[in-house]
């Protein structure tokens, strides 16, 4: 990304429908975790390169403790009209951009739907897992206005160590300006900074809805590439997809909070380990969506390190490679995108 570009995005968590377990960390990691954490003091040079000062990082010394767990009902399981006449009406315009998994939308403007229009905005980004919205007022009424919006869909999600918001420690801010030395300390061990991830998967309900915002950016590039986690288990033998789904692997947030602490950063709430499903149903859909990650897992269950390290391998090259479903989102300022935390995974 170039140097003033800024994104927005509030994590809202949605119940995990299967049990969760407390996890086993008596083994060794397999997982070795590493993240490129800006600290960079902001100054009023970086106040004057902005439109957006309000959104600028800081790192308030506040403690989360863990969520409790709390009953979630997806807003998308109300719709009973599928041609989601409150959210699209005959101004609006559809454009995918697979057949199957990701669209754009435009004339619609997020901030005017309807509690039924929310209700069939859940259901798209559900069936279509990636929506971007052009243009969207909301970009402009402010961090409240936003987090209210989201705050429909679920229960917010407190960041842990990014940067985010005075009073509105539901975002999580990400600002370039001036910090290319540490970028490039960074890339003095790792050829690139791109990871495929899902956000937060250590939490015991991690986000089901995700909005990403951005404020500004470069003329080009900085594009998200999404990729959709059912059709990459639909592309799996079916040998295979029956030795995943009794698989369960712990998610931790260890190396990310041991990390931080190296680098002199701030550290908001405990570590954070929790058992899921491999394979998980969409609690809308039905899907089932491999639940892998990048950045979280520790241990496969059942499998011997060396076992589990070379599975994991191969399910993230399958859907790195998996160009057949993926979608690339291009960015332009005031451009929204919300997509399912459940089945995707995205490249940052």
């Amino acid at each position: 990304m170039s140097s003033t570009a800024t994104t927005t995005g509030i994590f809202v968590s949605s119940e995990d429908k299967r049990k969760i377990q407390p996890s086993d960390s008596q083994t060794e990691d397999f997982i070795v975790y590493d993240i490129n954490v800006p600290y960079i003091g902001l100054t009023d040079e970086t106040d004057r390169a902005t439109h957006y000062p309000q959104y600028m990082p800081t790192w308030d010394p506040i403690w989360f403790d863990p969520l409790p767990p709390f009953e979630f009902h997806d807003p998308a399981l109300r719709v009973k009209d599928t041609s989601k006449p409150n959210l699209l009406s005959s101004s609006a315009r559809i454009t995918d951009i697979q057949p199957g998994f990701g669209s754009i939308v435009d004339g619609v403007q997020l901030n005017k739907l309807s509690d039924a229009g929310k209700d069939e905005l859940a259901l798209l980004i559900s069936e279509r897992k990636v929506i971007a919205f052009p243009n969207q007022d909301i970009i402009d009424d402010g961090p409240a206005s936003q987090q209210e919006f989201m705050k429909y869909f679920g229960k917010p999600n407190y960041q842990p160590v990014s940067g985010t918001i005075p009073g509105y420690p539901g975002f999580h801010i990400i600002h370039r300006s001036g910090n290319i030395d540490e970028i490039n300390r960074f890339l003095e061990r790792k050829s690139t900074t791109t990871l495929w991830h899902q956000d937060v998967s250590y939490e015991r309900q991690p986000p089901g809805y995700v909005m990403l915002g951005l404020l500004q950016g470069p003329e080009v590039g900085g594009d998200t590439v999404f990729a959709d986690t059912a059709a990459a288990y639909k592309h799996i033998s079916p040998i295979l997809q029956s030795f995943l789904d009794g698989l369960s692997v712990t998610h931790s947030s260890r190396h990310m909070i041991a990390h931080t602490r190296q680098a002199g950063g701030l550290v908001r709430k405990d570590s954070v380990d929790s058992v899921h499903p491999l394979i998980r149903v969409h609690p809308v859909t039905g899907e089932k969506c491999l639940f892998v990650n990048g950045e979280f897992i520790t241990r496969i269950h059942g499998l011997k390190d060396a076992e589990a390290k070379v599975l994991l391998e191969f399910l993230l090259q399958h859907i790195i490679t998996g160009h057949d479903f993926q979608a690339r989102v291009k960015w332009q300022p005031k451009t929204i995108v919300l997509f399912d935390n459940r089945s995707t995974l995205r490249k940052k």
